[in-house]
């Protein structure tokens, strides 16, 4: 292929989570850079405030820390922002289908359509970079000598990955062309099940106990909600004492 078919008008972004499943865990940052003809126009950077205690190893990894996350919104209010930022462009990422998981889970909830392609450069470095050599985005930023000073921060690590983008671009576009061109993004939200009768009756008890005033409808709430809240009440409050 010529270098003239390059993509090199795109939106490459990374996400930082509580953990590994789009369902279960939540958003805690978003980072992106838009490119246009392969420069870098605007930035988007976010935290987002989970609805749960960190792990400890997110703290450790990322460097994101509850105090960072204080006054951060919650994830309903970053991602459309982050949709608009966007737009129609065409979407890129290092192992791309995980970062697009949690927000094809996030803007499914929302009601906000999000059928994107996307370009991934960790597929890309597979199948052209040598078997021997690891494809993390740490090591190909050391490949190409790279500076990335935030590793495990979703804007840096964004803009890492688009200039690693161009790197591979000029090495191996012309012999390996199909690796670099945008596929459907396609993932399948699970069906979320909804509260059961006894997380309602624990719930309600957990939060009359404390005095906490709670909003939201609870019969809105799904199971993993549900769970995640009442985990949350009795890591920051306390159990219901016997004889309640």
């Amino acid at each position: 292929m010529n270098k003239s078919d390059r993509i090199t008008s795109f939106v490459c972004f990374d996400i930082e989570t509580t953990g590994l499943s789009p369902e279960e865990d939540y958003i805690i940052e978003i980072g992106a850079v838009k490119v246009r003809e392969g420069k870098i126009t605007e930035y988007f950077n976010e935290l987002v405030k989970p609805p749960v205690a960190l792990p400890e190893k997110i703290i450790e990894l990322t460097g994101i820390t509850e105090d960072m996350l204080k006054e951060a919104q919650n994830q309903d209010k970053v991602i459309p922002r982050f949709v608009e930022f966007a737009g129609d462009d065409i979407l890129m990422g290092h192992n791309i289908m995980f970062d697009y998981s949690f927000l094809k889970v996030g803007t499914s909830r929302l009601g906000i359509p999000f059928e994107k392609q996307g370009i991934d450069t960790l597929k890309i470095s597979k199948g052209t970079i040598p078997e021997e050599e690891s494809k993390s985005l740490a090591n190909l930023c050391s490949l190409y000598k790279v500076v990335n000073p935030s590793a495990h921060r979703a804007f840096h690590d964004a803009k890492a990955t688009a200039v690693i983008y161009a790197y591979l671009c000029n090495d191996f576009f012309t012999e390996h062309g199909g690796l670099f061109m945008p596929a459907d993004l396609n993932y399948k939200v699970k069906k979320s099940q909804p509260i059961t009768d006894k997380q309602k009756n624990y719930l309600n008890h957990l939060l009359k106990y404390h005095k906490i005033e709670y909003v939201e409808q609870i019969e809105g709430l799904t199971r993993n909600e549900a769970s995640r809240l009442i985990d949350k009440i009795i890591l920051n409050k306390g159990r219901i004492n016997e004889g309640f």
